[in-house]
C-alpha cells in the first residue's frame, strides 16, 4: 500500500483516539481549569482528525451525513463500510 497503513489499523486508531478524546472531555467536565488535560485533548483532536482524513483518503467516507467529501464518486456504498472490516 505505499507506506500506507492498513484500513484495519487505521480503524484502530481513531477508536482509541475518539475513546481518549471522549474521556478527556468528561475530564475536562469536572476539571476546567486543568491547563495540561486541555492541551492533551486539543492534540487528540488535532491527531483524530488526521487519523480520519488519512483514513477517508484512502478508504472512503467513515459516516454517510457531510462530514466527508467523495472526490471519486459516491463511495459510500463501497464494501465493506467501516462497521464490517473484518480482524
Amino acid at each position: 500500500m505505499n507506506g500506507a497503513r492498513s484500513r484495519l489499523e487505521l480503524l484502530r486508531r481513531i477508536q482509541a483516539l475518539e475513546f481518549t478524546a471522549i474521556d478527556l472531555n468528561l475530564f475536562l467536565d469536572t476539571h476546567p481549569r486543568e491547563r495540561r488535560a486541555l492541551e492533551d485533548y486539543n492534540r487528540v483532536v488535532r491527531e483524530l482528525a488526521a487519523a480520519k482524513r488519512e483514513y477517508e483518503e484512502a478508504y472512503g467516507p467513515l459516516v454517510n451525513f457531510g462530514h466527508a467529501p467523495s472526490p471519486d464518486g459516491w463511495r459510500w456504498i463501497d464494501e465493506p463500510w467501516p462497521w464490517e472490516v473484518e480482524n
